[in-house]
């Protein structure tokens, strides 16, 4: 049979329709409570967090629940179309790549101040991709994960990069023309000028507040003054407080926001890790919404009133292997028995929403060099067993970490999928080592830093409609988290990553995949769809493929 073939607009486009009617039909459901009269401004929205915030200087995070908080206070040059992964004007009028792909020059919104009163200008773009290039110290370069991914080395490596620069120099044309060379072309741009770590800070308060000075004691990290208390950008929101006591980061309205006027006076984000308990204050009127609600309330939810969102699949969930600490999983037949071990497709059907997929590799459908043709691993327990007794690895013990406080796009559930992939483990012949930790208290450090698990429950959202963003952002170096080198593989992700847009970038990923699902560095588990949840008398809220959701737009009447 001809396989269906999708171009990379169509696609987009898909994304962004289905979010669109996501909104639409959600908003449509019947409600037993009375709808609010909408489309006025002012007061206050209270939205529940699932954790703890990371840090509010972006370029230290990689973490969804503060990119949340994040995306309220700071703008990128290039943004996200609503409820798409279009790329529209941010803090740039216009931007044009040249060079073959080597420069950008980018045509800035003139008269932007951000929130302390300080110019944006071209001085300001520089001095902040001047800052990432030239940042220094090992502890901090080792959290500026998507730096490391997109531009790969730093003037000086001194953390977990070790790759040559993408990034070459910035240069100020004139006042609003900003210039950005690079030492190669990239797939990743000009997407990943989108990514909220990219975003443009006021270069007084960085300096003013010592935001660089990021320590590290054993495997905890400590953040400087700018990142906890003085976070400046130019977004529709400002920093007002975070009660760390109350679990409370309270973002006031930016009045003079060059970028996008926010309708409500102040948004507060109160920290909920339990998900009933954000269900139970949703219900009391304490809070106005929350994000992924439990797929088994989805009924429930809208028969109350609320307005349970649905946004498009693009995520990834998967098992993780660390090759490093337990030398039987160096062998790829002990690391295929687990994939074949593992009844996926059982999970997928009785632990995730309807939509959700099994699936086949590290990227999901809609995105250009997914591949039907990869290597598949469909349940199979004899023959995992079989694989485990060849390779002399029966009954070896596996730590297998999980993280608590905390829900994700991909995993609504950490505990349930930590128990039902463990039983699996165990019906193989696997003794299991649970080790939970809080996700922002551990667990990611461990994971991601300090290597400590065999394996361990992650997963991505896309950032942008490219491949790299997934595979080249889990497997394009050595990591920790995975704790293998193969330079082979690392050479056709960069090598995909270059191939120019089109056909040619799609058929290199395409190929990438599939030595990703015979290497098998990790197994993929899911493609999950997941919900955000807002009370009836919320407008204005646009569900975002990416996660993406702005509040400027909202109202609460």
């Amino acid at each position: 049979m001809q396989q269906l073939r999708v171009t990379r607009a169509r696609r987009v486009a898909l994304i962004g329709l289905a979010g669109a009617l996501a909104v639409s039909i959600s908003a449509c459901a019947e409600s037993k409570r009375e709808e609010g009269a909408g489309g006025g401004s002012g007061g206050t929205m209270v939205f529940g967090a699932a954790g703890n915030p990371k840090t509010f200087d972006p370029l230290f995070n990689d973490d969804g629940e503060t990119f949340r908080i994040i995306r309220q206070m700071m703008d990128t040059l290039i943004m996200n179309k609503p409820g798409t992964a279009d790329l529209e004007p941010g803090l740039a009028e216009k931007w044009e790549g040249s060079n073959e792909g080597k420069t950008w020059t980018f045509s800035l919104k003139k008269g932007v101040k951000f929130h302390d009163g300080t110019p944006f200008n071209a001085e300001a773009v520089c001095f902040n991709f001047n800052r990432m290039f030239n940042m220094k110290g090992a502890a901090a370069q080792s959290q500026m994960i998507y730096y490391g991914d997109v531009f790969e080395g730093f003037a000086k490596n001194e953390g977990d990069a070790s790759g040559a620069p993408v990034f070459k120099d910035c240069q100020v044309k004139d006042e609003s023309t900003a210039v950005l060379n690079l030492n190669k072309a990239k797939g990743a741009f000009p997407a990943a000028f989108t990514l909220p770590s990219f975003s443009i800070q006021s270069p007084d308060a960085l300096k003013k507040y010592n935001a660089d000075q990021v320590t590290q004691s054993g495997d905890s990290f400590s953040y400087p003054e700018y990142a906890l208390k003085h976070p400046t950008g130019t977004g529709p929101f400002k920093f007002e407080s975070w009660d760390q006591a109350k679990g409370e980061i309270t973002l006031s309205k930016a009045t003079d926001s060059p970028t996008q006027t926010a309708k409500l006076d102040k948004l507060v984000f109160k920290v909920i890790p339990d998900e009933n308990a954000r269900k139970q204050a949703l219900k009391a009127g304490d809070i106005q919404g929350y994000d992924y609600p439990s797929p088994a309330d989805y009924g429930l939810l809208r028969n109350d009133g609320e307005q349970v969102l649905i946004r498009p699949s693009f995520n990834i969930l998967y098992l993780g292997i660390n090759q490093k600490n337990n030398p039987k999983l160096k062998d790829p037949n002990v690391r295929k028995a687990l994939a074949y071990g593992l009844n996926r497709a059982q999970f997928v059907k009785s632990k995730l929403p309807e939509g959700a997929e099994t699936a086949t590799q590290f990227v999901p459908k809609a995105i250009d060099g997914y591949n039907e043709n990869v290597t598949k691993y469909d349940y199979d327990l004899q023959k995992a067993k079989d694989l485990l007794k060849a390779a002399g690895a029966e009954g070896m013990t596996l730590k297998f970490y999980y993280p608590t406080e905390v829900t994700r796009p991909y995993m609504p559930n950490p505990a349930d999928i930590f128990t039902s992939l463990s039983e699996d483990m165990k019906a193989m012949g696997i003794k299991v080592e649970p080790i939970a930790k809080p996700w922002n208290g551990g667990y990611k450090d461990d994971v991601q830093k300090a290597g400590k698990h065999d394996v361990h429950l992650l997963g991505w959202t896309g950032d942008y409609n490219d491949a790299g963003n997934f595979v080249g952002t889990f497997f394009g170096r050595e990591k920790p988290e995975f704790g293998f080198n193969n330079a082979e593989l690392f050479s056709a992700i960069s090598a995909a990553d270059a191939a120019p847009a089109g056909e040619a970038h799609t058929k290199a990923y395409q190929e990438v995949n599939q030595k990703i699902m015979e290497y098998l560095p990790a197994i993929p588990i899911s493609y999950g769809p997941p919900a955000i949840v807002v009370g009836p008398k919320v407008k204005g809220l646009v569900a975002s493929p990416l996660t993406d959701e702005r509040f400027y737009t909202v109202t609460v009447n």
